[in-house]
């Protein structure tokens, strides 16, 4: 399970940034993760419940922002949304290799104090 190691890294930079500051405690940690990065939603609730255990972020609330796939077709210049992992574009029927988002994984803000 690669979450784990995904929010020990998100942990870090937020405990970083919260000494920074000055901050004693993180109240909420704002992400956005692509549908197809790769994590698992479910996966990476539970990671994130056991990593915080005992540290300055025991209490906070994780918040997802969940970004959906996009896809642009070089051939007929439309963007589309996947319907599956085979990025067929709809309109021309041909195969698109270029994906602009979806595969995001970012600590957008976090809330201290």
């Amino acid at each position: 399970m690669h979450e784990i190691s995904i929010i020990q890294s998100i942990l870090d930079i937020a405990f970083e940034q919260s000494q920074s500051q000055g901050a004693n405690q993180i109240h909420q940690l704002n992400l956005r993760v692509g549908t197809i990065s790769g994590v698992v939603p479910e996966a990476l609730r539970f990671a994130f419940a056991s990593c915080v255990q005992g540290t300055i972020a025991a209490n906070a609330k994780l918040e997802i922002e969940w970004i959906k796939a996009i896809c642009y077709c070089p051939q007929c210049h439309a963007e589309f949304t996947p319907r599956d992992w085979v990025y067929i574009c709809p309109r021309c029927d041909r195969l698109s290799h270029e994906i602009r988002q979806g595969r995001e994984l970012q600590l957008v803000s976090l809330e201290v104090s």
